[in-house]
């Protein structure tokens, strides 16, 4: 089981904790927008005041700037570093020139770095899949079964689309050790020609099933879990998306039914309201 600690990671067998700091280009391309642009700006911010510093510390060797101003050295910076150029402040001293020459190589390779970054988060094929909040375990057809729903929020289609779904539990095995086990679980319907709106999933509990005989208290006993991965390929993008989801021992509630989101209009037309969505009702 992995843990977390103080934004590290923790993999039993490793023997050693990883820094997510130590994969910055995956860290760059998992972490936010608003993270990677407030990456980006202290990053900028950042290599402009070590140049500034560095500009002062060679004395007076920017012409028309204030003798010791920062500020001034700080937006000289900015200007070598953007290839602005205005022209009012210049370099005068050797020392000064060899820096504007440092600079302006950290410039090109930066833009070269974070022109890459940006083009690889924008082109990264990405799903607008939603799983209802909970799963619920009910009959159909006479038979008790695993229910959960998914919908694609985008509207647009999802070809071939491919759900599978796991049982990931604690199990003794036969020489006592307590092992980490991982079950498929059978659904109904497993693939979609077009996936466009939603998608009720639905696993029978019958004797081939490995939540056969199971009960709520033995799911939390055994730390279960139900993992859903989903694939298919965007029609808009022509590429492979992924989606997946968990649902914990105690989001999964016995006894209940999803309310029905398929509506119809007064003259029999059919719709969806996904306003409930994700509730559910007691099993009739």
């Amino acid at each position: 089981m992995i843990r977390t600690q103080n934004g590290r990671f923790f993999s039993p067998g490793q023997g050693t904790w990883q820094s997510y700091w130590r994969d910055p280009y995956h860290l760059l391309l998992a972490i936010p927008w608003i993270g990677f642009l407030g990456a980006i700006a202290v990053l900028y911010l950042a290599i402009n005041f070590f140049f500034a510093l560095a500009y002062l510390a060679g004395g007076n060797g920017i012409a028309n700037a204030r003798s010791g101003s920062f500020f001034d050295a700080f937006y000289f910076s900015v200007q070598t570093f953007g290839s602005i150029g205005y022209g009012a402040m210049y370099p005068q001293t050797h020392y000064a020139n060899a820096f504007v020459t440092l600079e302006a190589l950290v410039s090109l390779m930066s833009i070269a770095v974070l022109t890459g970054l940006a083009f690889a988060r924008f082109s990264h094929p990405t799903t607008r899949v939603m799983f209802s909040r909970v799963a619920v375990i009910t009959k159909h057809e006479g038979v008790p079964t695993l229910i959960f729903r998914t919908a694609n929020q985008r509207h647009n289609h999802l070809l071939e689309a491919t759900l599978r779904v796991y049982l990931i539990r604690e199990e003794v095995s036969a020489e006592g050790k307590l092992l980490l086990k991982i079950r498929d679980l059978k659904l109904i319907r497993s693939q979609s020609p077009s996936f466009i709106a939603t998608w009720m999933v639905m696993h029978p509990i019958d004797e081939s099933s490995p939540l056969y005989g199971t009960t709520q208290e033995s799911l939390l006993m055994t730390k279960s879990i139900i993992t859903i991965s989903l694939s298919g390929i965007d029609e808009t993008l022509a590429q492979m998306v992924h989606a997946r989801h968990v649902y914990a021992a105690d989001e999964i509630l016995w006894g209940q039914q999803f309310v029905d989101i398929l509506l119809y209009t007064s003259d029999g037309q059919r719709y969806l309201d996904y306003t409930n969505f994700h509730e559910v009702e007691a099993s009739a």
